[in-house]
């Protein structure tokens, strides 16, 4: 029981610290990450689908808009899942139930990751800005793929019930 706790936490711990350190490595390059988000949102260099359902994106308020949206996603991302880490870690020798209501930063942390990355990324950035029609758009998609995928099933791990024995079902 102990040990699949521990390593639900120290999973939530991995989760977090990919949100904080992507969030703080945007904000220590501001002007390349402005960048890369404005050049996703001008949707320019688009051959393959060359026509959009919606207007590009150029304004520089709203490129520092969709950027701040971004970073504080993945700043909250990581503080929720380290606050959700802590609290699981002071519970690991708790009943079920106490372990279960301590997964709850954990939980909402995991699933804002899941969140900012397939939300914005893949289906807003994605589908809706079409930025897989760039080499540059296409790398941070794939980026967001995984980063998604990871910190979703990290989501659905941590989210397992445990029977009367602690045991994750």
């Amino acid at each position: 029981m102990i040990s699949i706790r521990l390593l639900k936490v120290v999973l939530v711990a991995c989760v977090g610290l990919q949100a904080l350190f992507y969030g703080l490595q945007n904000i220590v390059n501001l002007e390349a990450a402005h960048a890369v988000v404005a050049a996703v949102l001008s949707m320019a260099n688009h051959e393959y689908y060359p026509q959009h359902i919606g207007p590009p994106i150029t304004l520089t308020i709203l490129v520092w808009a969709a950027l701040a949206i971004i970073i504080l996603g993945e700043l909250l991302a990581g503080l929720l899942c380290l606050k959700g880490c802590f609290d699981m870690l002071r519970h690991r020798r708790g009943t079920a139930v106490e372990f279960a209501a301590a997964r709850e930063y954990a939980l909402l942390g995991c699933g804002l990751a899941v969140a900012v990355w397939l939300g914005l990324f893949m289906a807003v950035g994605g589908a809706y800005f079409q930025m897989w029609q760039t080499e540059l758009g296409l790398s941070s998609l794939e980026g967001a793929f995984m980063y998604a995928i990871s910190s979703g099933i990290v989501l659905l791990f941590v989210n397992m019930p445990e029977d009367a024995a602690g045991h994750t079902t």
